[in-house]
This record gives structure tokens, sequence and C-alpha cells, in this order.
């Protein structure tokens, strides 16, 4: 078997893996898309109210999660996406275990006396707000792992679907369609059950932000689809000496 399909893949593997693990820890943080510009809030009207720009933080860096998910797609199949997908959804519930642990810990007393003041010397509990940053991850993490399944198989399938089409051509119809597809469904789910079932938002709120996250996305993977042909050659140049071996077999029997 090639190396450099091996290597390949393990970095693809990391990239995914890491940014992924990311965005499910800082998605806990809903900031103005606005207010990173100094501008108002923009009122758009949605679903008979006006809301603004309001994301969540985890969806800075998704981007990188789904485009490089196409190129393992691309690249290693639908099985080499599931296979980064599970362990990927393993490794999340293993930090949000870890998590659970740290927080249940008793703090240490010099710990909480030396940041026990916050801006203008007010009060400040550290260990609370540790706790409290953290575990607003805790529902999160349900809807997340369910969500990020879901979608992933999702895009796995339409996007070999189609590539079924298009054959190995028009590589922004299946690299954007399945994106565009899986991300609407992991968006309305992973919001869904982390801020309606296991939080306090109303529906509405929920639909509200769904759409404005969804949006993002939905502009990312159009911006984002010529990084995939300045990617494929480069990655064709790669493996060129590989190209004996097909990268099916890779995944099927390593």
């Amino acid at each position: 078997m090639g190396d450099k399909k091996r290597q390949l893949f393990m970095v693809l593997c990391g990239i995914f893996l890491t940014n992924a693990l990311l965005a499910e820890l800082i998605g806990v943080k809903i900031f103005s898309g606005e207010g990173v510009f100094g501008l108002p809030g923009a009122q758009v009207p949605v679903l008979g109210s006006t809301f603004d720009f309001n994301l969540t933080a985890g969806v800075i860096i998704w981007p990188i999660v789904f485009i490089t998910t196409d190129i393992i797609n691309e690249y290693f199949g639908k099985d080499g996406v599931k296979r980064i997908s599970v362990l990927t959804a393993i490794l999340i519930a293993y930090a949000f275990l870890v998590i659970v642990i740290a927080t249940a810990l008793p703090p240490a007393q010099f710990w909480q006396d030396i940041n026990n003041q916050g801006p203008n010397g007010a009060a400040f509990d550290m260990d609370f707000a540790f706790n409290k940053v953290f575990r607003q991850g805790l529902g999160i993490i349900i809807g997340s792992l369910v969500a990020f399944l879901v979608g992933q198989l999702l895009d796995a399938h339409v996007f070999h679907w189609l590539k079924g089409i298009t054959s190995s051509k028009k590589i922004w119809i299946r690299a954007t369609g399945s994106t565009l597809v899986s991300q609407l469904v992991d968006t309305v789910v992973v919001l869904f059950i982390a801020f309606y079932l296991f939080g306090d938002w109303s529906l509405k709120m929920v639909l509200s932000v769904s759409v404005i996250n969804y949006l993002y996305k939905f502009t990312m993977a159009v911006v984002l689809t010529p990084l995939l042909y300045l990617a494929h050659p480069i990655i064709d140049r790669y493996l060129a000496d590989d190209k004996k071996v097909p990268m099916e077999t890779f995944i099927a029997k390593d």
C-alpha cells in the first residue's frame, strides 16, 4: 500500500477531527455577526419577527470540516467519510465525558481566592464560571452527535449520488450540493435538540437562528468551492506514484 495515500488520509483526518472537536467546544457561544464589524443589528425579518445575524461560534471553523469531508469523499469514498465520522463522534463524546468529570471536581480554595475578582473589582466565582461555560455544552453534545453523524452520512451519500451523475466532472456540483443538503439537516437538528429540548429557547428562536446559521454555511460552501479545484491537482500530483492502488482498496482492506 502506498505510503502517500496513508499519509494523506491521516492528515485529512487530523484536520477534520481537530476542527470538529473545537467547533463543538466553542459552539456554546452565540456571537453577533454585525458586532464583529462594529455594525448595529441587521434586524432581518424571519418567520414574522426580526432577528440579527447571531451565530454559534462553532460555525467559524465548521466550513473547514465540510470542505475536508468533500476531499475525503472525493479520494477515499463513503467508507472513508464513515470511518472518520464515527471516530470523531466517539472522541467528541469522550471529550464531553472528561468535561463532566472535570466540572464535578471540588475546586481548590486558593484557586478560587486568586480568581475571585471580575471586572471593576466585582465578586467572581471562578468555579461557577468554569462549570457554566463547559456544562453549557452538555446539552449541545447530544444534539451535536446526532446531527453530526446524520449530516456526515447524508453528505457522503448525496456526494456519491451526485458523483454518479456527474462522473469525474463538475466537482462543484457534488461538493456544494452534498454540503447544502447535509448542513441543512445538521444545523436544524443540533439547535433543536441542544437549545429547544435541552435549553429554554422557543421554537421560533431555534428556527430563526437555524436560518441565519444555514445562510452562513450556504455562503461559505459556495465561496470555498474554488479551494477544491485548487486542492485537486495538488493532491493528484502528490499521489502520482500511488495511482496503481485504488483509494477504495486502501479504505476497505486496512
